[in-house]
């Protein structure tokens, strides 16, 4: 509940934000135009640490949940999987009587008729049943072990969800603290935990090298980056880490070359790199100004 009406307070702050600029205008009309110069000349993000908080937690709420509904849909199956096994058996029981009555009423018959003395009838219902049941027996003993299979398979199956639940719920409250945390080691220390959960974690890798930039480490960071690239070539974040990596230790056209792949993958690196202090030696670079302010050109081409 409290967080919801953090959530609310937050979004009520942005209306009251949004309607007071929206006074500034004689007519309060607002047009696109207006609405894009406004986001431009934000002063502050419309987010808050406590928005991004109440989402992960609906998400990680959300998940347990889908989990949840798993494992109750799973026990329902098996329920109806063991009642259909109960009414199985209940009927080749009764398919058993019925055919022994049966048998017994075919034999009187025979016997009054003079066709067979009432000792052959006994010895011919008895081996006829007998064959039966044990036809019955194991026909059901293999249904019931194919039962317990299935059975040991859900169990496992579900044992696994609910680790891999234990182990979601752990990443996620590491990633929370990580985005919470001020002291690049501790981050760093986040994401190891992240790594040793989640060996092939990309993001985790890509962010720890992140992490590691800011302490002046780029070889330790184009290491990384290498590494999560092996795992997901097309992670624009890891091409554009990596390319703030060999900015930092001089290699220019590495750094353009990578930074033009994040690009490609998505055009908001370039809006990062223009800001980006890991590039500041590459302003007065032809390629990278041709890269990361292709307006700029056109404009001094014309």
């Amino acid at each position: 509940m409290t967080r919801h009406l953090v959530a609310l307070f937050v979004l009520l702050g942005m209306a009251g934000t949004l309607q007071a600029q929206e006074k500034t205008t004689p007519d309060n009309t607002v047009t696109a135009a207006d609405v894009q110069k406004r986001i431009q000349n934000l002063d502050k993000p419309m987010y808050t640490p406590f928005v991004e908080s109440y989402l992960l937690q609906e998400t990680k709420d959300l998940r347990r949940e889908i989990q949840n509904t798993r494992a109750e849909l799973i026990e329902k199956v098996v329920d109806k999987e063991l009642s259909v096994a109960d009414k199985s058996m209940s009927y080749a029981t009764d398919t058993v009587t019925y055919f022994f009555y049966l048998i017994a009423g075919a034999t009187s018959i025979l016997v009054v008729i003079g066709w067979n003395s009432i000792r052959d009838m006994r010895n011919q219902l008895g081996s006829v049943a007998e064959k039966r049941v044990n036809e019955l027996v194991v026909e059901y003993e293999s249904r019931l072990k194919s039962i317990e299979e299935q059975l040991q398979q859900k169990s496992d199956i579900i044992q696994q969800n609910q680790e891999e639940i234990e182990r979601t719920n752990e990443v996620h409250s590491l990633w929370l603290k990580a985005s919470q945390e001020t002291s690049q080691q501790n981050k760093i220390a986040a994401y190891d935990r992240i790594l040793d959960m989640r060996p092939d974690d990309v993001e985790a890798l890509s962010y720890k090298a992140d992490a590691v930039l800011e302490m002046q480490e780029p070889l330790w960071a184009i290491s990384l980056c290498q590494r999560a690239l092996r795992l997901a070539p097309d992670n624009g974040h890891a091409h554009y880490q990596l390319a703030c990596a060999y900015a930092e230790i001089g290699r220019w056209e590495d750094a353009v070359s990578t930074l033009e792949k994040a690009i490609d993958i998505s055009e908001a690196y370039r809006d990062d790199a223009s800001v980006d202090p890991s590039f500041e030696q590459l302003l007065e670079h032809e390629s990278f100004r041709t890269l990361v302010f292709p307006d700029q050109d056109e404009s001094t081409d014309a």
